[in-house]
């Protein structure tokens, strides 16, 4: 009993210099990071405050999918929100169309795309070649169909 009251000690007192540092990488962007700020880098108290309200206000989802509180809009993000309304409409049409390498679907999703009429059968193609990436199963969600689409336009 007395070793594992030892050990119990050594970890928190090892603890908080586990915590220690940029609270930034801990914690991550949000309205807690920017309150709590570099005060926050020595304190595992101001780190859990600060990861506490960026969680419980749901502001850190907001600042990274709006680039907003000191967070980073991923670089595969989908600006343009009739893309992703036509892809969560058209899903089944939009694979039946990649799989085949054209298709009225396809076509308007180039147009949604801003695809250039003279790059849209090398755009059908690439899509077609990376069907199983876009569509890796039958149940897969739009969000990664748009994001997939999105990065391999590049």
């Amino acid at each position: 009993m007395r070793k594992a009251f030892v050990l119990l000690a050594a970890c928190l007192l090892a603890a908080p210099s586990a915590f220690a540092g940029n609270a930034k990488a801990n914690t991550g962007c949000g309205l807690g990071t920017m309150l709590f700020g570099d005060a926050a880098d020595d304190s595992i108290l101001l780190q859990s405050f600060a990861v506490t309200t960026n969680g419980t206000f749901g502001n850190q989802t907001f600042g990274i999918t709006s680039g907003t509180s000191e967070c980073e809009r991923p670089s595969s993000f989908v600006k343009n929100e009739k893309l992703e309304k036509f892809v969560l409409a058209n899903l089944d049409n939009l694979a039946r169309d990649i799989a085949r390498g054209g298709g009225e679907t396809l076509t308007a999703l180039a147009d949604l795309m801003g695809v250039p009429a003279a790059e849209r059968e090398a755009f059908y193609r690439t899509l077609q070649a990376n069907f199983d990436a876009i569509f890796p199963a039958t149940d897969v969600g739009y969000a990664h169909v748009v994001d997939s689409i999105v990065r391999l336009q590049g």
